[in-house]
């Protein structure tokens, strides 16, 4: 056999992945659905219309909004062959310093509410980016890996929040743990719907990220790590710093992530709110699904917003769960791990 033929097992491993791993899932879903009673077809055309029929797309964009954000947040040190796995911690401390700025700074110092909402975004990015350096500092310092401590980290941090707003700084006037409301001067103006500028923060964040990814020294740094870390050090880049720089990046996008939650939707910050859609897991799992690619990884998430909003409308109108969406995008990500698992092989 020459060197130029290809084995029909190689051919096989050459197909397109993503698209691949997209049609196993949907495949393997349709399966379930019709083995529980239902009408796979119909589910998947009420997902389908459920997320992008033209009536529906602000709620596929507003549910968009922070799921690609969070993507964002896992996509940046991903790229350089780290993973963060503190986006909840840090999307509560984002949220929580959002919340608490707006009512408690005007008591010092007022200021115009556009003002006041800018100010509390960039503490909540400050807050959160700070915090996600710590897991970045436990390596480089004391050599804790990364995708743990980031991970335990998540726990003081969700644990605090909620101590904060469910006795310090409950509101009085309600029984539940949360903060007081935000001034209305101080939150994000809509655009329509449920749309808020926090879409405009997020397209903007998005412009950044490939820019700097594709045209700045330090992306392409970052991309040389994650393809290989011993030959970037021997080059001359400084492990710990980048580290550091990469985490702080990540967290300020996921603490932004929450600030526009607070700010465009709740209007305070209730206690596991922010935690209960799980946009952090789903945001890694679209960075993953494009191996930490920018672009892809934004594809990839409103990929995921429009099967989540669709499933609402799936579950609403034929009754299957709207879990199925969630078995949809593990069966897509198993899919991608085991076949990277066997191309390696190969």
């Amino acid at each position: 056999m020459s060197e130029n033929t290809v084995t029909p097992r190689r051919a096989a491993l050459r197909l397109p992945a993503v698209p691949m791993a997209i049609l196993i899932g949907v495949v393997i879903g349709g399966l379930l659905v019709l083995v529980s009673g239902g009408n796979p077809f119909n589910a998947y055309w009420r997902i389908l219309v459920g997320s992008l029929a033209p009536a529906n797309w602000p709620d596929t964009l507003n549910w968009a909004v922070p799921l690609v954000g969070m993507t964002i947040a896992a996509a940046i040190p991903l790229r350089g062959g780290m993973v963060n796995l503190g986006g909840d911690g840090q999307l509560a401390i984002g949220g929580f310093v959002a919340a608490v700025l707006p009512v408690l700074l005007p008591q010092i110092l007022p200021l115009p509410g556009p003002l006041l909402a800018l100010v509390a975004i960039l503490a909540a990015m400050l807050a959160a980016g700070l915090y996600a350096a710590l897991a970045a500092f436990g390596e480089v310092r004391f050599g804790i890996p990364m995708l743990i401590s980031s991970l335990l980290l998540s726990y003081p941090a969700i644990g605090l929040t909620s101590y904060f707003v469910g006795f310090p700084l409950r509101d009085t006037a309600t029984g539940l743990s949360q903060t007081a409301m935000i001034p209305e001067g101080a939150r994000l103006a809509t655009i329509s719907g449920p749309l808020n500028i926090g879409l405009l923060l997020i397209l903007v964040v998005a412009g950044l990220v490939l820019y700097v990814d594709r045209r700045t020294v330090f992306g392409y740094e970052l991309r040389m790590r994650g393809l290989n870390p011993r030959f970037t050090a021997y080059g001359g880049v400084k492990p710990g710093p980048q580290m550091l720089r990469t985490l702080f990046a990540s967290g300020a996008i996921a603490g932004l992530v929450g600030a526009i939650i607070v700010l465009g939707s709740l209007y305070r910050f209730q206690d596991g709110a922010l935690l209960t859609p799980g946009y952090t897991w789903s945001g890694l799992m679209a960075a993953l699904l494009a191996n930490g690619e920018p672009l892809g990884a934004m594809v990839a998430g409103l990929f995921f917003a429009a099967l989540q909003t669709g499933g609402f409308a799936m579950q609403r109108e034929t009754e299957i769960p709207r879990v199925l969406t969630m078995i949809l995008q593990a069966i897509i990500i198993l899919f991608l791990a085991i076949r990277h698992g066997v191309v390696r092989r190969a």
